[in-house]
């Protein structure tokens, strides 16, 4: 694997290269040789951020983690990956044994040793809500996910007729999902 190593509002010295680089060797082996991994650390007002990029066949595996030491920031990226790639290996071989041809050769380019893989459920759906889609535009829908305190809102657009999502960002904005046919 490959590493490219980006310093945003830090210098990226050798010491802290060879940091990244060590943590990252930890799941090399689930990836092809040949892989790429861009890494990006920034610091601003006392928070590393680490965000790490890895281009995996048709797919992105990407982490991105703050915390207040770059290494513990690392380390958590690092699970973030390791956490992503095996839930994508059972997700292909679950396609595989369906009978999707297409997704052999994407299954086998995942480099997660078998018995890694558990044979519990990826997902497990507790509980299902039925709710009414009432007509409303995007302000208003944000103002009714604010009150029941929830991250997202499911709504009819009064406008377009159709189903939108609004969703709270990480940064406190909101952000609004219109499905493209």
């Amino acid at each position: 694997m490959r590493y490219n190593i980006i310093g945003k509002n830090i210098d990226v010295w050798d010491k802290t290269k060879e940091m990244v680089e060590k943590k990252m060797d930890r799941i090399e082996k689930l990836f092809p040789d040949d892989t790429n991994a861009t890494i990006t650390l920034s610091l601003e007002k006392l928070v590393s951020t680490v965000e790490v990029t890895i281009p995996l066949n048709k797919r992105l595996i990407r982490a991105e983690v703050q915390d207040a030491d770059m290494t513990a920031a690392m380390d958590k990226a690092v699970d973030i990956l390791e956490n992503q790639v095996v839930r994508y290996k059972k997700r292909m071989r679950t396609k595989v044994r369906q009978g999707g041809e297409n997704f052999v050769a994407e299954y086998q380019a995942i480099l997660v040793p078998e018995e890694d893989l558990d044979e519990e459920p990826l997902y497990k759906i507790e509980r299902i809500k039925h709710f009414e889609v009432k007509p409303m535009d995007a302000e208003e829908a944000v103002m009714e996910m604010e009150l029941i305190g929830h991250n997202f809102f499911v709504f009819r657009n009064g406008e377009t007729d159709e189903v939108n999502v609004v969703y709270k960002r990480k940064n406190g904005s909101y952000g609004l999902i219109e499905p493209e046919y």
